[in-house]
């Protein structure tokens, strides 16, 4: 399985943004998938997760509310769409996957064993 993300920038506190982490491989369907960040100096924070056919998701306390997951299977892609970003949302953001025998979500980083390349989202006051 690779995975790449996308879609980071910089923008001013209050705008929106949407991430897309795009997937390899015919297995998609059967993997779990997660969002983190990375702030320099600082270690991997979950972000949200969601489930293999999109039915459940989980956030973290500090986005639950703005950012929302979610995944099209069709064309092996999961978004964040994060609205009303605050500065210390500023990260580079990695999606990963679970293994395939995976059944659970998990807010752990150590459960992913697929990672792609982050993409650095900027939030400016």
């Amino acid at each position: 399985v690779q995975l790449q993300a996308s879609g980071g920038g910089s923008v001013q506190a209050g705008d929106s943004l949407a991430l897309s982490c795009a997937a390899s491989g015919r297995t998609f369907t059967n993997l779990i998938i997660g969002w983190f960040r990375q702030a320099p100096g600082k270690e991997r924070e979950f972000i949200a997760t969601i489930s293999k056919n999109g039915s459940e998701t989980k956030y973290a306390d500090s986005v639950k509310g703005r950012f929302t997951i979610s995944r099209d299977n069709v064309q092996k892609m999961v978004y964040l769409q994060m609205n009303s970003l605050k500065p210390e949302d500023t990260a580079i953001y990695y999606c990963g996957a679970r293994s395939l025998s995976a059944v659970y979500l998990s807010k752990l980083s150590d459960n992913y064993v697929h990672w792609g390349q982050g993409t650095l989202v900027t939030v400016s006051s």
